[in-house]
């Protein structure tokens, strides 16, 4: 493994059921196969994989200590700067960022199974949740609290396999859409403009529109924060040539060193610019203002909220409100962060749990809302920083996390001036790189029907969040039902008519398959007989059953037979339980042929 980190992530084992012997007698060893059971369950393998840590702490090293600690304070550093902008995403005060992102560190090293991950606030998640509670931060972290139930629940459950239905096209139109989305929304705090509404048609068009209005401090530190992050990645992206000699490998650690903090050291450059100008009594740019100081309660989220004319809103209410939202908001953050924890584990040789994953994910946005956060999911950005930086474990998240309460309890004050178009240009930088044009080339040239779902979560993304996700869903889905319901069926002539099924044999699929053979084998003159080669078939049902047994009917009324080939084992059993009158199969095409030249020469 790269830079000798620990493996992490052994799948989960099935330990509370074991298989009886054959021979056993169960009335008279079910105690001892109780006791067996209960061992098993409670043993020290079963809770090491329900807490990681146990896995790869009583191996921890000295120079693993070394490397977390770098990567932690290199991740922290760019975690800080992150979690203030995408708050603004998230249309909460700064100050709910911090309180977001420190908790999944802590979690996640005693639950989570990648080295690398790191989780928090993120672009997406933030202006999801906007979409949900319109930037009232007491929504928000009810929100946080009821994601983290519905993703620990489904991992206790073990639904991770319900996300496999989220298509990549509709990941991709998400993505592009929200990086849009969030991108633009920033030009107006690059610009200094204020009141410009939140709904994106809307926003494009006064944003233009009161372009005069733009402040030339907002305006000129924006661009020069944005040129200064973009230099720095083209920096970090192309280095130099190493012809070997320290001073050039200290040269090249020096730029890799403040590429990556880059977000830390814009936001504090331009920050002390602001503090300089207003120590002067000029209020040239457009700053952050009032934060609240110090570290968030801990307390239970609230169940209710009070609204500005003093009416209370119960927690059924806020439900209801939240709407579709509660679905989506929870699957797109464990999309998200498995994605990344996939991608990682691959790239460094380790496995992940998946569930356990759902699971690290959901306790995290549970004790979150304690803290005042709003959910969380992994983090594509920071994970790669934590990952290159040689991070070795999990504990690196613990390092980023005391930075974050560290800020919290003595940055408060300096927060106060950062500007907005300094945070704006963080959030655009961080968001850019999210448009991939190049995928709808790639989905053109492969498989142009993926556009479809992907063009259409684009545009209604850009409606309302949940209905572009929603609406791709349900186009990917029927794309999917309608490939089951018209599976390719391969018709060649051999004297017999031979048709080739490309994929199972379900009920929406059967009604396809009789069409077919009505149409070419028994409605023309004379009838013609029909080899059906199942070798692909895996699945069968009873509707195929009951469709199956009117063909051979239909079949023998007018003295043509039908034959079946290569089915599988599974299926031949089920077929002849069926006890289908005139039945037949052979294992080829070839030998159902013959037989079928044969039977047609002795009736001549």
């Amino acid at each position: 493994m790269p830079r000798g980190g620990l493996q992490l992530g052994q799948d989960k084992e099935s330990f509370c059921f074991k298989e009886i012997p054959t021979g056993t007698f169960f009335k008279m060893n079910r105690p001892l196969q109780g006791r067996e059971s209960f061992r098993h369950c409670c043993s020290y393998s079963t809770l090491k994989s329900w807490l990681p840590v146990l896995s790869w702490l009583p191996k921890y090293k000295l120079r693993y200590l070394q490397m977390d600690l770098l990567a932690g304070i290199t991740v922290g550093l760019t975690t800080v700067p992150q979690a203030l902008a995408y708050a603004e995403v998230a249309g909460l005060p700064v100050q709910y960022g911090l309180y977001s992102a420190f908790m999944g560190g802590f979690i996640y090293t005693l639950l989570g199974t990648s080295k690398d991950v790191t989780l928090g606030p993120t672009a997406i998640m933030s202006l999801l949740c906007f979409s949900v509670v319109g930037g009232q931060p007491h929504r928000a972290v009810l929100l946080s609290l009821l994601c983290g139930v519905i993703q620990a629940a489904m991992a206790l459950l073990r639904l991770g396999f319900l996300l496999d239905f989220i298509s990549y096209p509709v990941i991709k139109g998400f993505t592009c859409a929200a990086a849009v989305t969030i991108g633009f929304g920033q030009v107006k705090n690059i610009l200094g403009i204020q009141d410009v509404p939140h709904q994106f048609f809307l926003e494009v068009y006064f944003t233009f529109h009161n372009i005069p209005e733009a402040r030339v401090g907002d305006v000129v530190l924006g661009l020069v924060c944005l040129a200064l992050l973009i230099g720095l990645m083209f920096m970090k992206s192309h280095p130099g040539t190493d012809d070997g000699s320290v001073y050039s490998r200290f040269a090249s650690k020096l730029v890799w060193a403040v590429a990556t903090m880059r977000n830390a050291l814009v936001v504090v450059a331009a920050t002390l610019v602001a503090y300089s100008w207003d120590a002067y009594g000029h209020q040239v740019f457009t700053i952050t203002g009032h934060t609240t100081r110090g570290l968030p309660p801990f307390s239970p989220p609230p169940t209710s909220d009070t609204t500005s004319n003093g009416t209370i809103v119960s927690f059924k209410e806020i439900v209801e409100d939240f709407g579709g939202g509660l679905a989506v908001i929870p699957l797109m953050g464990l999309l998200e962060s498995i994605a990344i924890a996939k991608a990682f584990a691959s790239q460094n040789n380790y496995r992940i749990d998946a569930n356990q994953e759902l699971l690290a994910i959901g306790v995290t946005n549970i004790m979150g809302s304690f803290v005042s956060a709003y959910p969380v999911t992994g983090s594509f950005g920071r994970t790669a920083v934590n990952s290159q930086t040689g991070v070795c474990t999990p504990a690196g998240g613990i390092i980023t996390s005391v930075i974050v309460l560290l800020s919290l309890a003595f940055l408060m004050p300096a927060f106060y001036y950062i500007p907005k178009a300094s945070l704006a240009a963080v959030i655009i930088c961080a968001v850019a790189p999210m448009v991939d044009y190049r995928v709808v080339i790639k989905m053109w040239r492969i498989h142009r029907l993926d556009l479809l779902p992907f063009v259409v979560t684009f545009l209604l993304s850009f409606w309302q969040v949940q209905y572009g996700i929603m609406g791709g869903i349900a186009i990917s889905g029927a794309l999917l039902l309608y490939t089951m319901a018209r599976p390719k069926i391969k018709v060649s002539d051999h004297g017999a008519l031979v048709m080739e099924l490309s994929s199972g044999l379900s009920f929406p699929a059967v009604e396809h398959l009789s069409h077919i053979i009505h149409t070419q084998a028994l409605q023309i003159f004379p009838p013609r007989s029909v080899v059906l080669d199942c070798h692909h078939v895996s699945i069968i049902d009873y509707t195929v059953i009951s469709e199956l047994r009117d063909l051979l009917r239909q079949f023998s009324l007018r003295n043509v037979k039908l034959m079946f080939s290569g089915l599988q084992l599974s299926i031949l059993k089920i077929l002849l339980e069926a006890d289908l009158q005139g039945f037949r199969y052979t294992n080829s095409v070839e030998e159902a042929l013959l037989q079928m030249e044969s039977v047609s020469l002795l009736s001549d």
